[in-house]
């Protein structure tokens, strides 16, 4: 805890995160969901009832905006009517600080987050709280996924300093933007178990007057101690750690924590994590013959079908919700975000390809059908979020999930038409209801309905539709013919959708994020790609032109974090714009990269390349080793330059390097990425070895480097049928570690120019030829794809 506890406690605030909601190493870091905090002090503070929140007078949103009206971010705008005087990140709020000698209070979060809106209903549109903020502190308003640098800092210094972490995050800082107190969600006024956000704020305005020296060396102290607990670098380490042994500690470290019944590593909440998913299944292939490569297997396609066939997947619109409330998949948080969809896409097409079971590959369209229908903008790119909550009807207040959940009546209304041939009478609804699990009273039981993400019961009466019968045995039950009730249900699932469009939409984040777009480009790539559905291979190239056009700036070959979605379909951009941070380029390097694969067009090849040389420009170590989150100089004043070093909701951008960086070597021959690579797993050297399953990522990369890649060369014509064929027999099997090459026969393209080894690989007989090359050796000539596939699979 870096001692800080004691000094908290000196006259401040100890703060910790609600039990129920505490972070879980395996559902990711505290990336991962929105979280309330209780508060407890060593100095007696006013207790207030359940009723207490009413002692605050709410006042209607003041019709003259602050500030925050000029910005571009969602998340910004929806507290732009706020009485908070409120400054966007920036020199501006600082110099006010220094200038008026007060702490800065800065509030973190971002537009879909559910505790986010209610601090905002409850505290930040308060007219007393207003003034309280407006006298005594600088406020600043930083969106999450805007500035992920500003929230990586902070967010580590409240996890330091509590026992959790989440958003919204509270944090106060001196003029010198060092953290001395911080936590997340407080309600307005004091409860029984909690401290209200008004006394907080009276309270650390006492001290900023009484003690401020003690506060300012004590925030000195702990940022010192931050930084020192915060350093990765290569130290006096040559080498990284053995693959093998990291592998196996990972997979164990994993096998304890496994639920055998519902799949998935923890009890509750449980989280969709791909990377994760993506070790088990690496795992398995080079452990097929053992009982532990069968049981990694296992896992990971238990996982992925419990949570396919559970209400954290929507069955009506298709996607998946942020996380399940439940250890059963069953009643989720609502929300939905990009990068879930694009991993998970990945990986339901990744347990396609390995199982054969078009279980997973129909999840796997399922999913992108709902990005191209609600999350991308028309020019190609994609948007960032939905949010959990919505009003049920017009007019009224938003509530969770009020998008999503259906009573018995509405269904019954919906679907009346008679079952022909049926051993009983029954109503298309009826046998939707039953296939689905929906009941009179609703299926959510009261302990999930009064949860910390529904406090006021929202969800009492509702059901979440989760598959509770194959489709075999549905058909028995009702002694119906299987593609009879398969038809049944589609048809019944469409109506709910027509019936559901007519709702209330969740808010719309339509922020674009370099990071997240490179995400979904592959999700778009790999999926088309094992499907051989060009379709889908489309939408990742329209992706990747948006990026190129919208994201680039072409004089600094530097990518820009945001852009958002203007009127009438266009594109706009924050001034001065938001620059992008490591996972920006790590994410959209490995996009182009699964692109370029799967259309074979090398020109995304070469931005890719051009992309990794701006990246270790701007973010290599070259003294530690790895990459660092951000800039020098896009975060000035911050008190820490982080490395991230988890593999959370989203993969650590030091992970996915790591493996761009090999397949770079795999595309260019060129020795530096391999050592590039070699010094970033050294650097992590010591993390893995300590919590292998907090870079499951990482391992994989490692074990990718220690064991090489394969380059597979496919020599013919990219539009004939029999270079389609090889090509396509490629995509049909699961084989992380290797780079598709196409070598056209032009000694002028880009990797003929790379790699000249291209050059002496001969078509045979004139037919599209395929070789298989490992450590600078390649195999016997192959024409046939099932020859092919032989050697692939051995």
């Amino acid at each position: 805890m870096l001692g800080t506890r004691t000094w908290l406690c000196r006259g401040l605030l100890q703060l910790r995160a609600s039990p129920c909601l505490a972070s879980s190493r395996r559902g990711g870091s505290s990336r991962d969901k929105d979280r309330s905090v209780s508060v407890s002090s060593s100095v007696s503070m006013p207790a207030g009832g359940k009723g207490s929140r009413t002692n605050c007078v709410q006042s209607t949103p003041q019709k003259v905006p602050n500030r925050l009206i000029s910005e571009k971010s969602p998340y910004l705008l929806q507290h732009a009517y706020n009485p908070v005087d409120w400054y966007p990140w920036g020199q501006e709020a600082f110099d006010k600080a220094r200038k008026e000698n007060k702490p800065i209070f800065l509030s973190v979060g971002y537009s879909t987050c559910h505790w986010c809106h209610m601090m905002e209903e409850e505290s930040f549109r308060n007219e007393e709280i207003g003034r309280l903020l407006n006298e005594d502190f600088v406020s600043v308003k930083v969106d999450r996924e805007e500035r992920p640098d500003v929230d990586k800092v902070y967010m580590t210094f409240v996890q330091a300093t509590s026992s959790g972490g989440g958003w919204p995050m509270s944090v106060w800082l001196t003029p010198n933007l060092q953290p001395f107190v911080g936590g997340t969600y407080f309600p307005p006024e004091d409860g029984l178990t909690r401290v209200g956000f008004r006394t907080v704020l009276l309270r650390i305005r006492d001290q900023w007057k009484q003690n401020k020296n003690a506060l300012l060396e004590n925030s000195q102290r702990v940022t010192t101690a931050l930084l020192a607990r915060s350093e990765i670098s290569t130290g006096d380490r040559q080498l990284p750690p053995s693959a093998a042994t990291m592998n196996s500690r990972c997979f164990q470290q994993l096998d304890e924590g496994y639920d055998e019944e519902y799949g998935g590593f923890a009890e509750a909440p449980k989280f969709p994590t791909p990377v994760i998913l993506s070790f088990l299944f690496s795992y398995w292939l080079s452990h097929r013959l053992t009982q532990d490569g069968s049981r990694a297997q296992q896992m990971a396609l238990h996982t992925l079908k419990m949570m396919a066939n559970g209400g954290i997947r929507d069955h009506i619109g298709q996607g998946f919700h942020r996380y399940s409330t439940d250890r059963q998949w069953h009643v989720p948080h609502f929300e939905k975000m990009l990068y879930d969809q694009g991993q998970l896409a990945v990986a339901y097409s990744q347990a396609f390809q390995i199982s054969g079971d078009e279980f997973y590959s129909d999840v796997a369209k399922g999913i992108l059908l709902y990005v191209a229908r609600n999350l991308s903008h028309r020019s190609g790119g994609f948007y960032s979020a939905e949010d959990a909550d919505s009003p049920p009807e017009r007019g009224m207040p938003p509530k969770e999930g009020a998008f999503y959940v259906w009573t018995i009546k509405e269904v019954q209304q919906l679907l009346p038409e008679p079952v022909l041939g049926a051993t009983e009478p029954l109503t298309s609804g009826q046998l939707l209801m039953k296939h689905y699990g929906l009941t009179e009273a609703g299926n959510i039981s009261p302990s999930q309905s009064y949860s910390p993400q529904d406090p006021k019961g929202e969800l009492q009466g509702q059901n979440v539709l989760t598959i509770r019968y194959s489709l075999e045995l549905t058909a028995a039950r009702f002694g119906l013919e299987v593609e009879v009730v398969r038809t049944l249900l589609n048809t019944g699932l469409e109506k709910l959708f027509q019936a559901r469009k007519r709702r209330p939409k969740p808010h719309l984040d339509s922020k674009m994020l370099a990071a997240w777009n490179g995400l979904m480009v592959s999700g778009y790539a790999v999926t088309g790609a094992v499907l051989g559905m060009e379709r889908l291979v489309s939408y990742a190239t329209n992706g990747a032109k948006f990026l190129k056009r919208h994201m680039f700036d072409v004089a600094s070959s530097r990518l820009m974090r945001t852009c958002y979605a203007g009127s009438g379909g266009t594109v706009e951009h924050s001034n001065p714009p938001c620059w992008g941070f490591l996972e920006d380029y790590a994410f959209v390097v490995r996009g182009l990269l699964d692109l370029y694969e799967a259309s074979l067009e090398s020109a995304w090849l070469e931005w890719a390349l051009r992309l990794q040389d701006t990246q270790d420009r701007l973010f290599w170590d070259s003294r530690g080793g790895g990459y660092f989150c951000s800039e020098a100089e896009l975060g000035p004043g911050l008190p820490l330059r982080l490395k991230d070093d988890q593999d959370g909701a989203e993969p650590s951008a030091n992970s996915v390097s790591a493996h761009n960086l090999l397949r770079l070597h795999g595309f260019t021959g060129h020795k530096d990425w391999i050592d590039k690579c070699v010094c970033l797993l050294t650097a992590f050297s010591e993390r893995m070895r300590r919590v292998p399953v907090a870079l499951p990522e990482m391992v994989r990369a490692l074990s990718a480097h220690q064991q090489t890649l394969k380059q597979i060369v496919i020599c013919g014509d990219p539009q004939a049928k029999d270079t389609k064929a090889l090509v396509q027999c490629v995509h049909s099997i699961y084989i992380p570690n290797k780079v598709l090459i196409l070598a056209d026969g032009d000694p002028s393209s880009f990797l003929s120019r790379q790699l000249p080894f291209l050059s002496t690989l001969r078509r045979l007989e004139d037919r599209a030829t395929a070789y298989v090359c490992e450590n600078q050796a390649c195999s016997m000539p192959i024409t046939e794809p099932s020859e092919l596939r032989k050697l692939l699979h051995h």
